[in-house]
């Protein structure tokens, strides 16, 4: 069996949502998502594309629904002993195969928390779930219930937040060497992404981001690659990746001599960085670290040209997306406490003039404040 907590704190976990379970007047979960999953008992697998369900009852029993071939990943990654197979086939309804479970967990009756807000469960799968249930058990969305258990990280879910954040650093130090004129995009991934492999870290739960001359205002990964230009600029935006634990980072970078409204635009973006690791204290909430970012921003006259976000908490997340519950925006009421890893990222974008500037990196927040876990100076890099 391979685990990578020990089956106390994985148990410890467990405990912990169940009693949330109790304090929230729930009988048990149905969760979708697999980072919940993971969370409450090492189950490693990217089968959740399909339907598959683990119920987590309010007594700490646990049942998992999947399809075959997942059966030896759960008993390999997982303390999960119960795992029931569903059949592929054009008649198969995996829905009421977990009635019939749920059934047998005597949930009849019952009021059941579900994890509507899953990558796990499409639409279609959902509307399938609330007939199939429909009359035999109340349901709930309680989408973040575990999330906000999550969200706060153990000393050993640190352990590997810092070796990520260690491969972060490695992944641009890969880079920077490469960035030059005539350079071809898909060899300064490959640089990135290698280092991440070599330090023995993961894929990221989303594709890394690069983008140079007009993609360079993108912040989202597109097909297609270029060779840069003597006088060009690059966006990157990654991650470190330990036991699926991320610590991403961002950074524009510049061939060529930078013009002066982009030097400009690099101060803005510093200073706001530094403001809202700033505001990443204890007792503070989501919405006040942002409010640092736009402060910063629009007294710089950089209102039109930043964004309505600029981060959120990271921690072990799946394709497709590692952002993690919760974000920097504006009134978030969720309050920042110690042990929260949060991912913060400045971006400016000005169409106008095709400038681009994005500056980024993770923190763990601690009892004074955040701690910032990159080793990488905050400099605009020049080729």
């Amino acid at each position: 069996m391979t685990l990578h907590f020990t089956k106390e704190e994985l148990a410890t976990r467990r405990n912990r949502v169940c009693a949330a379970m109790a304090r929230a007047g729930l009988d048990g979960m149905l969760l979708f998502r697999q980072e919940s999953m993971y969370y409450l008992t090492g189950y490693d697998t990217f089968g959740y594309v399909f339907f598959q369900c683990l119920f987590l009852g309010g007594d700490g029993r646990m049942t998992l629904l999947t399809r075959a071939p997942d059966l030896r990943q759960a008993r390999e990654t997982s303390v999960i002993e119960d795992i029931r197979i569903w059949t592929d086939g054009p008649d198969a309804e995996p829905a009421r195969e977990l009635r019939a479970i749920l059934e047998e967990h005597g949930c009849r009756g019952k009021t059941l928390g579900v994890e509507y807000e899953a990558y796990g469960l499409t639409a279609r799968n959902g509307k399938r779930l609330d007939a199939a249930l429909d009359g035999f058990a109340g349901l709930r969305d309680e989408s973040e219930l575990i999330s906000r258990q999550r969200v706060v990280k153990s000393a050993a879910e640190i352990g590997y937040v810092r070796r990520a954040a260690h491969l972060a650093d490695d992944a641009l130090e890969a880079a920077l060497p490469l960035v030059r004129p005539g350079a071809f995009e898909g060899d300064i991934l490959a640089a990135m992404q290698g280092a991440v492999f070599r330090g023995g870290g993961d894929y990221p739960g989303n594709e890394f981001i690069i983008g140079s001359g007009p993609a360079s205002l993108l912040c989202r990964y597109r097909s297609g690659r270029r060779h840069l230009d003597a006088d060009d600029q690059l966006t990157l935006e990654w991650a470190g990746v330990e036991r699926h634990y991320h610590a991403a980072m961002m950074r524009t970078l510049r061939l060529g001599p930078p013009p002066a409204a982009q030097s400009e635009m690099f101060k803005a973006a510093r200073d706001a960085l530094l403001a809202v690791e700033g505001a990443l204290r204890p007792g503070q909430c989501f919405g006040a670290a942002f409010d640092a970012h736009a402060r910063t921003l629009d007294a710089a006259g950089y209102a039109e040209h930043r964004m309505n976000a600029c981060g959120y908490s990271l921690g072990t997340t799946f394709a497709p997306n590692w952002m993690d519950w919760p974000m920097l925006y504006r009134g978030n009421p969720v309050e920042i406490v110690p042990g929260m890893t949060v991912f913060v990222h400045i971006i400016i974008f000005d169409s106008g003039r095709g400038l681009a500037m994005a500056l980024g990196r993770t923190s763990h927040i601690g009892n004074g404040g955040g701690e910032v876990l990159s080793r990488m100076p905050l400099e605009f890099a020049v080729s």
